[in-house]
């Protein structure tokens, strides 16, 4: 097997692992970096290159290398794109946090979510207490999502400003 061929295995091979194993250890990873996940992302791309690219350490080497994991990753989003088991099984489904103000704790554990965190994201999303949150969703992309009667009044609000804005200019 010639050295190209090898490389583009190897890549191959490391891209699904880190795949698969990000997707084991939780989406709320994705979105949610701590200086703890930066480091740990920095040394997983350090511990893998070698077995990506062996004792070569050539540029081709390297080009051959990104080559592949763009490659990689551009036939992975068209096999998500047009099939929804693997879309599936490799993002997940949104799970449901918060509903009508009643936390679901079973899923804050087994998302591995804390009541701070949930806190946190009710304030940037404009909501002073987790009673007055509808729904709180965790997303497949790791964010959470919002819905609340009283962001949707300051959007109602907001709204009307800005077009009082628009009328007076």
């Amino acid at each position: 097997m010639g050295f190209t061929t090898e490389i583009i295995l190897r890549c191959v091979a490391v891209y699904l692992f880190v795949l698969i194993a990000i997707r084991l250890f939780g989406k709320k990873e994705f979105s949610q970096l701590t200086i703890i996940d930066l480091v740990f992302i920095l040394l997983i791309s350090n511990s893998v290159q070698n077995a990506m690219v062996g004792a070569n350490n050539s540029l081709v080497g390297g080009i051959v290398a990104a080559s592949s994991l763009f490659v990689t990753n551009y036939l992975l989003k068209i096999i998500l794109y047009r099939n929804k088991g693997v879309n599936k099984f490799l993002q997940g489904n949104p799970v449901m946090l918060i509903h009508e103000g009643v936390i679901l704790e079973e899923n804050l554990k087994r998302e591995q979510i804390t009541i701070d965190e949930l806190e946190l994201t009710a304030r940037e999303h404009g909501v002073s207490s987790l009673k007055e949150v509808n729904l709180a969703v965790l997303e497949i992309d790791g964010n959470i999502s919002i819905l609340s009667d009283s962001y949707q009044k300051h959007s109602k609000k907001k709204r009307r400003q800005q077009r009082s804005m628009l009328k007076s200019n």
